[in-house]
């Protein structure tokens, strides 16, 4: 039934948007055929690298966002759905220059695109629409069209330069692209069948008639709504990301021995880690928590191995299915290895070699086996260790604890109604059993970044654990009285900034959705802080980026701001939030839900900010102006340092954060 769903949908978004009369007349072998143009390109267009319209690009779209073809969506599907509102760029066809009696150039291939198309001239996109003519209809839809918004929504359409409400009059409607944020011409169209029966411009319709008629203009449904519509199991999602799994050679047992003779403690002291990828190429909290133990375990002379599975999986590996493993040896990426050669290149090199600190932490199993975890940890010689909840991948398969990826579950009981109405269900018990398995192996300690993690954690999974600590991965520091920073006056407008990816988890369709109603309000400004913009949306953006050579970045881009307050409106229960922390040391108020785990309970234990009860009251904040009483001027913040932990050195070593 959810992939029959997902079809149903796939359709409704893709015969909105495709051209027809472009597609047959790029593909003279679709139209030689006499296939339907919607039905070829949902069924195989899009694998082939062809191009639904003018302005689209499927072989780009997917080449410049490789999750989308990691999931394996229809590249315009995807951009109808999520992609315009999160700010995805969609660059134009190689083919937009084609005319209505032009046919595709001799020697166009349709095979499969190895790399996107070189982008042609935005302009080439619409450069063929015409203003339309001036008439009653025109002013109609002129008066009533939202230009900020329909740039907001199309920076394809912004950055041509083409004028918002011709693109949109002449082509927009046809391609379900909306005038106003009230108004969906998808919805419009499924929910009115004779409009779009009779080929009446939906808007004009609605304007004219529809509203008079007490016509819904849209669906209010939400982007809740768009994340279930587009649910797909988890199967689907591991075999996706499969048909792009990396083939590295496995390296054999002398280049092991060799790689291990680079020691600094002669293998004596040796700190054996695993998580979901490489922490010294890819950037993220994790990411970044693994790059300060392993700068720790280099300042204590330890030797450091981290292990992590070399292609990715959103869950655990089911046993079986051998897969070789990446390594990281003492900072530095050093290939492939199976792990039969690991676990035995291991057991070899330490045989002689007796003993000094040695020590595990696991800090994720997504994407491992628990045997081949076993087994490496064995050959290591290590009984016991550190466990990091740094997600619930040990309590559910949704290791954000949502519900069909929307809902915060709070991990009810297995057997509950909760629970079974949800896709993680089935694969929720092999994670409660591998985990299980895990703990019952080894002599595990549990180390959490927040109490309301370690709660979580104790209600959902609740393995046996030899002890449980809560671990804080930073904490603020006060600075002396003479560094304050002074506050702004009361004159500006009030700032609020959302801080890093503009992904939905994180809450950002809630701010897109207040910077378009408030972006003109002159009580109001907007900025958004991350290493990528979102194109088109009237806000202010800066480009910001935390590294391990950066660790401030954010806190000291959001202080020089002088920012008020930033929205860490999380759908799911945060761990710890390295964004909460450094926000509140740069003096702005935080602004979160109640299902935002230990962002709210930071909140809540501090005072810097408000749990906001919903969409709605947060809405109301901005609509009556309270939001004001946040401003720094009025609270006056005390500014501070973080200071960060050093992880399971910190433990090991029975120290705190420094």
């Amino acid at each position: 039934m959810a992939d029959l769903a997902a079809q149903d949908l796939t359709f409704a978004l893709v015969v909105t948007a495709l051209d027809a009369d472009f597609y047959l007349r790029a593909y003279p072998d679709v139209r030689a055929a006499g296939l339907d143009p919607v039905t070829h390109y949902i069924q195989a267009g899009w694998r082939e690298g062809r191009d639904p319209a003018p302005w689209f690009s499927s072989a780009a779209y997917l080449e410049d966002h490789p999750d989308v073809a990691a999931a394996g969506r229809n590249p315009l599907a995807h951009f109808l759905q999520f992609g315009a509102q999160e700010g995805r760029q969609a660059r134009p066809s190689s083919l937009a220059r084609l005319r209505r009696d032009d046919v595709a150039p001799a020697g166009w291939s349709y095979q499969p695109a190895a790399a996107a198309p070189a982008p042609a001239d935005p302009q080439s996109a619409t450069e063929a629409i015409a203003a339309p003519p001036r008439d009653a209809t025109y002013d109609l839809i002129a008066e009533a069209f939202d230009r900020r918004f329909y740039l907001a929504e199309n920076p394809d359409v912004a950055q041509s330069g083409v004028d918002p409400l011709t693109h949109f009059l002449e082509s927009g409607w046809r391609e379900a692209r909306d005038p106003t944020p009230w108004f969906s011409v998808a919805d419009y169209l499924e929910l009115n069948p004779d409009v779009a029966a009779s080929g009446m411009h939906p808007f004009a319709h609605y304007l004219q008639a529809g509203r008079q008629e007490g016509r819904s203009a849209r669906l209010e449904l939400g982007f809740r709504y768009r994340i279930i519509a587009a649910l797909q199991p988890l199967e689907a999602r591991i075999e996706a990301r499969e048909h792009h799994d990396e083939w590295v050679e496995p390296g054999d047992g002398e280049a092991l021995t060799a790689l291990l003779s680079q020691s600094r403690s002669g293998l004596a002291d040796l700190h054996l880690t695993f998580s979901h990828d490489d922490y010294s190429t890819n950037l993220g909290g994790v990411q970044l928590c693994l790059q300060r133990e392993a700068a720790a375990a280099a300042a204590t002379g330890r030797d450091h191995l981290h292990v992590f599975p070399l292609n990715p999986r959103p869950a655990l590996r089911r046993p079986g299915h051998a897969e070789p493993v990446g390594l990281v040896w003492n900072g530095v990426s050093a290939g492939a290895f199976s792990v039969s050669t690991l676990a035995e290149g291991l057991e070899a090199s330490l045989a002689e070699i007796a003993p000094g600190r040695r020590s595990l932490a696991v800090h994720s199993l997504l994407g491992h086996s628990v045997s081949d975890v076993l087994a490496i940890t064995r050959a290591a010689g290590l009984n016991e260790g550190w466990f990091w909840v740094h997600d619930f991948a040990s309590a559910c398969a949704s290791y954000h604890l949502l519900r069909n990826d929307v809902a915060d579950c709070g991990a009810p009981p297995i057997s509950s109604a909760a629970c079974g109405v949800c896709i993680y269900r089935d694969h929720r018990q092999f994670h409660l059993d591998e985990h299980d398995r895990l703990f019952r192996a080894l002599d595990l300690s549990v180390a959490a970044p927040s109490q309301a993690a370690l709660d979580t954690w104790r209600r959902g999974a609740g393995h046996p654990a030899k002890q449980t600590v809560v671990a804080p991965l930073a904490r603020m520091v006060p600075r002396a009285a003479g560094e304050a920073h002074v506050s702004a006056g009361e004159a500006r407008p009030f700032r609020l900034a959302f801080p890093g990816l503009p992904s939905p988890l994180k809450g950002w369709p809630v701010f897109r959705d207040l910077v378009l109603k408030y972006a003109e309000d002159p009580r109001y400004e907007f900025l958004h802080l991350a290493r990528d913009p979102a194109a088109g949306l009237p806000l202010t953006f800066h480009s910001v980026t935390v590294t391990e050579d950066q660790p401030h970045a954010m806190q000291d881009a959001l202080e020089a701001l002088e920012v008020d307050a930033v929205m860490v409106w999380s759908l799911c229960r945060e761990t710890f939030s390295f964004t909460t922390h450094e926000a509140a040391a740069a003096g702005a108020a935080i602004l979160t839900g109640p299902d935002s785990g230990n962002v709210a309970a930071f909140v809540g234990a501090t005072g810097l900010g408000e749990v906001i009860a919903d969409e709605a009251a947060l809405f109301d904040l901005f609509e009556t102006g309270e939001i004001a009483r946040l401003a720094r001027a009025r609270r006056a913040p005390v500014l501070a340092d973080l200071a960060y932990s050093r992880l399971t050195i910190d433990l090991l070593d029975g120290e705190t954060a420094r």
